[in-house]
């Protein structure tokens, strides 16, 4: 079922679902930042952890997007982050639930 707008409720759940059996519900809470430039080991494997991780949040945003109605991905396909997606689309239509009898 795609985001129309009027579906939020329902959309949220089954998106929710789908993320938590994939392991990566953790990009709708936390974000990550590339680590600081450096030639140290740490940030080596720091710089491998933020790749592994900017990855798989590019597979979130990815899945709100061709989750979505195509009238709606052009407002939200510039979000840099799962997380600013996920919160914009929270604030857009997430209302939607009080105004349904």
């Amino acid at each position: 079922e795609k985001l129309s707008g009027t579906n939020y409720d329902i959309w949220h759940k089954k998106v929710t679902f789908l993320l938590n059996e994939q392991e990566l519900y953790d990009h709708l809470t936390a974000t990550m930042t590339r680590p600081p430039e450096g030639n140290t080991a740490q940030r080596h494997k720091d710089l491998q952890v933020f790749e592994a991780w900017s990855k798989k949040d590019r597979c979130v945003r990815f899945t709100f997007l061709s989750c979505m109605h195509e009238d709606l991905i052009g407002a939200y396909e510039q979000c840099a982050i799962a997380k600013a997606m996920w919160d914009q689309l929270r604030f857009d239509f997430g209302r939607t639930s009080i105004t349904r009898p």
